[in-house]
This record gives C-alpha cells, sequence and structure tokens, in this order.
C-alpha cells in the first residue's frame, strides 16, 4: 500500500474527515487530499505528526500495509511482554517463597548461616533476572518505540474478565492464608516450631498471591499500547521524574540491604530482617507512585 492509501485506511478507521485532519496538522485541507491522491507527500514534520497521531511507524506509513499492520503483531510484542511479566513476577514471588522455605528449614534446625546463605543466594538470582530482564525490556523498547494496537476489542474484553480474577484471587488468597493461620492457632500452640511452620505456609501462599497480583497487573499494561507508545515518547519533564523515581528506588534497596545485613551479621536478628525486603518494595513503589512520570491512561 502507498501512502495515501495508508492514509485514507487511517483517517476512515479514526472516523476524522480531511478537514478535521487538516485542523489537527495545522495545513489545509487541500494538502489532505493531495496526498490522499498521491499527488503530493507532507513534510517530514507533519509525517512524525502523523505517525504520532496514528502510533504507527514511518516505514509502515511509507511503503507498508497499516491495514496489515494493525491486525497483525509484527514485533512480537504480545508474547515479549507476557514472559516480562511472567519473569518479574516470578522473581518476587521467589523472593517470598524463600524467606517461606528458609522459615521452614530453621524449625527443623538447619544451621541459621546456611538457611540464611541460602536465602541470600535466591535473593541475588532474582536481582540478576531484575537487571537482565530490564535491559532487555530496554531494548525491546529503542527497537520498537511505536506499536500499532492491533489487539481487537473482545480481546481486551476477555483479558479484562481474568484480570478481575487475577487481583480478587490474589488478595483473596491473602486473606485466606490469614484465617488459616487464627484457625491453626486454636489448635496449635503459640510456640516454636509450629509458629515458624505456620509463618512459612502463609509465606508461600503469599508468594502465589504476589504472583498473580504482579503478572494481572502487569499484563493489564501489556494491553494498554496507547501508554507504552507514550511512555517511550515521553516529554522532558517526565524523563527527569523518570530518573528521580530510579534514583530514589536504587537508593532504598540500597538501604533494604544495608540494614538486612547490618541485623543478621551484627544482632543476628535473621528472623526479622528478611522482612525489610517487601518493605522495601512497597516503599519503591510509593516512591514511584510520587515521584514517577504523570501519564495519562
Amino acid at each position: 500500500m502507498s501512502l495515501a492509501e495508508n492514509l485514507q485506511y487511517l483517517r476512515a478507521r479514526e472516523g476524522v474527515t480531511q478537514e478535521q485532519l487538516a485542523e489537527r496538522l495545522d495545513v489545509s485541507r487541500q494538502s489532505v487530499s493531495k496526498w490522499e491522491s498521491a499527488a503530493s507527500y507532507p513534510e517530514m514534520d507533519t509525517l512524525l505528526k502523523l505517525c504520532d497521531m496514528f502510533q504507527v511507524d514511518m516505514d509502515t506509513l511509507l511503503r507498508g500495509s497499516v491495514e496489515n499492520s494493525l491486525s497483525e503483531d509484527t514485533a512480537g510484542y504480545d508474547r515479549f511482554m507476557t514472559l516480562y511479566a511472567r519473569k518479574i513476577a516470578g522473581g518476587v514471588s521467589a523472593i517470598v517463597g524463600s524467606v517461606a522455605l528458609w522459615s521452614f528449614l530453621s524449625a527443623l534446625g538447619l544451621s541459621e548461616m546456611l538457611g540464611t546463605a541460602m536465602l541470600l543466594l535466591v535473593i541475588a538470582a532474582a536481582a540478576v533476572v531484575f537487571i537482565a530482564s530490564s535491559m532487555e525490556e530496554e531494548h525491546f523498547r529503542k527497537k520498537h518505540p511505536v506499536i500499532p494496537d492491533f489487539y481487537t476489542e473482545p480481546q481486551k474484553e476477555r483479558f479484562h474478565c481474568r484480570y478481575i480474577w487475577y487481583i480478587a484471587g490474589g488478595v483473596g488468597a491473602i486473606l485466606l492464608g490469614v484465617v488459616m493461620m487464627v484457625l491453626a492457632f486454636t489448635v496449635l500452640p503459640e510456640k516454636e516450631p509450629y509458629e515458624s511452620y505456620m509463618g512459612a505456609a502463609f509465606l508461600v501462599i503469599v508468594a502465589c498471591a504476589v504472583y498473580f497480583l504482579i503478572y494481572g497487573g502487569m499484563l493489564e499494561d501489556k494491553y494498554n499500547i496507547a501508554k507504552y507508545n507514550r511512555q517511550n515518547n515521553p516529554t522532558p519533564e517526565d524523563k527527569s521524574r523518570r530518573r528521580r523515581a530510579t534514583t530514589a528506588c536504587s537508593v532504598i534497596m540500597i538501604l533494604a540491604t544495608a540494614v538486612f545485613l547490618f541485623a543478621g551479621l551484627a544482632y543476628y536478628k535473621w528472623n526479622w530482617a528478611a522482612i525489610i525486603y517487601p518493605v522495601g518494595g512497597v516503599l519503591c513503589g510509593a516512591a514511584w507512585m510520587l515521584l514517577g512520570p504523570r501519564m495519562e491512561e
């Protein structure tokens, strides 16, 4: 397809008249008419505006088929983002699950130092996954800064139904874990090793719930391609806010690690010190909400 055909298709798809498109681009209606009849071509600045307006890349707009690109995932976006969500959700879940395993093995008499070493090993492995996955995502975004919205409304609606259960199921699982602990201690004495056993069981439930909460939330973002495109073309203010939020999160997690090691090595409080990581994660989320880019949904 040519630019003329692509422009006609995009304008019809958005329900925009030639006059309305001309007004948005600050050109005359006759100019739009000439573009659609292949009598002339827009200037580079106007082409960039068209790409941003209709969320297509320039190569597809000029030489490809916009209609086909909007119905096909040519960049492999869906597969990449789904795998990325699994890696991040799995890494966070693994950290919570490792605390549960550490608590359970400690109750069985495992050496505290050995248990701590195992916990740190899982945290280190998760950190490697987070760093590698983030670098892969950054590379993908640079390679594909604009993705056509190829998802159909029925696809989005079907996922939204699943998303509700991801969130409701995750919250419900945590509440169920609390109820199970309360019921368990009505028949079990509140002393070791029962407290460690029940604490470990509760953390396993939390690990599963955290996986579905994070995974569901990231998939919800995956379907919001307009947001993805805006994030890849941020304003100077958004760039500045993103840097501040990233710095704040880095400082928070460094401090969390320092507190964890200090409490464990200096006072041998490994049992409660591990809680600092979930707390750090919550503070990171709060910092991002306060300092991060203000982008409309």
